[in-house]
């Protein structure tokens, strides 16, 4: 398995072009689940765990690899399943996450799937699956995306407090005008942590789910009188999501004369791949991995600064 995810590095020609790439694994039964391969490092047998005293329920131990320490996670129970037993016959994703790297324990690898970002549905309202960020069918068979956002949240925590310095050494800066910026995140947990940093600057925001909600919001605001530059500050955007990834928004944004001159910031748990050339490609202004308070905070105030 390792070798079917060597060249990742080649997989940011996928960027701009709304497509990605899914690895896919089962926990415990049929049902197959997706991740996205540019989260992952690479696949292992399970190794022998360490247990760690007091720790989550949900951490299975920890793993020496490479001479580094990794949490490893049972995926399965995290998401209200059944634990994986026979750790002996499982696997380890290994995946960078918010800057991060950590495992998780899955029964089973399938195999890695080329898809279109149209492909990749919201999940089906009244579902009732709170893990589930997105769905998408391989094979005529149901794949579920996992919010591992929502997962990693709950089993360690995140600071969300801006430090204090930065408000008042800034007050004059936000408090002189009303700023709005719009904001596009599959993930309801991530959507609510950019909200709770900005509700912190006194910034208004509007919470959207998916790039293509986004760039119907945009277009909307664009049949106003007043240009869209004037109506919001910025656009935040993860580049993972259902329907139109953060890519092609960003692509839209820039081939859209009503809404070229907007500021785009990137803001993504893909912190393990991107470089500037990267972003530049896509047309964003910034990039920002999730998720830092501070970072991101600052990020907005430099740009408010420019629009004052």
């Amino acid at each position: 398995m390792a070798g079917v995810l060597d060249g990742v590095n080649q997989r940011t020609r996928l960027a701009g072009h709304n497509r990605l790439e899914l690895l896919l694994f089962r926990l415990g039964d049929k049902q197959r689940f997706g991740i996205n391969v540019f989260k992952v490092q690479e696949v292992i047998q399970c190794p022998p765990l360490t247990k760690v005293p007091h720790a989550h329920p949900v951490v299975r131990g920890v793993a020496t690899l490479r001479g580094k320490t990794i949490t490893i996670m049972d995926l399965a129970q995290a998401i209200g399943r059944r634990p994986i037993t026979d750790t002996s016959q499982a696997y380890i994703i290994i995946t960078e996450y918010n800057r991060a790297v950590q495992g998780f324990l899955v029964s089973g690898v399938d195999r890695i799937v080329n898809m279109n970002w149209e492909e990749i549905l919201p999940p089906p309202k009244g579902s009732g699956h709170n893990y589930m960020t997105a769905v998408t069918r391989v094979d005529n068979d149901l794949v579920e995306i996992i919010d591992v956002e929502k997962v990693l949240a709950e089993v360690i925590h995140v600071d969300e407090t801006v430090t204090s310095s930065i408000i008042e050494e800034n007050r004059n800066t936000l408090g002189e005008h009303k700023h709005r910026i719009l904001v596009a995140d599959d993930s309801s947990v991530a959507r609510n942590q950019i909200k709770r940093t900005l509700d912190q600057l006194g910034v208004e925001t509007i919470l959207v789910k998916d790039g293509r909600e986004a760039l119907d919001t945009l277009r909307t605001m664009a049949e106003s009188s007043a240009p869209v530059t004037e109506q919001i500050s910025m656009v935040i955007s993860d580049v993972e999501m259902p329907e139109m990834d953060g890519y092609t928004l960003t692509t839209q944004i820039r081939s859209d004369n009503r809404l070229k001159n907007l500021y785009v910031i990137l803001h993504t748990s893909l912190s393990g791949i991107f470089n500037n050339s990267l972003i530049e490609k896509v047309g964003a202004d910034k990039f920002i991995a999730k998720f830092k308070p501070d970072e991101l905070a600052n990020a907005v105030i430099e740009r408010l600064k420019t629009v004052q």
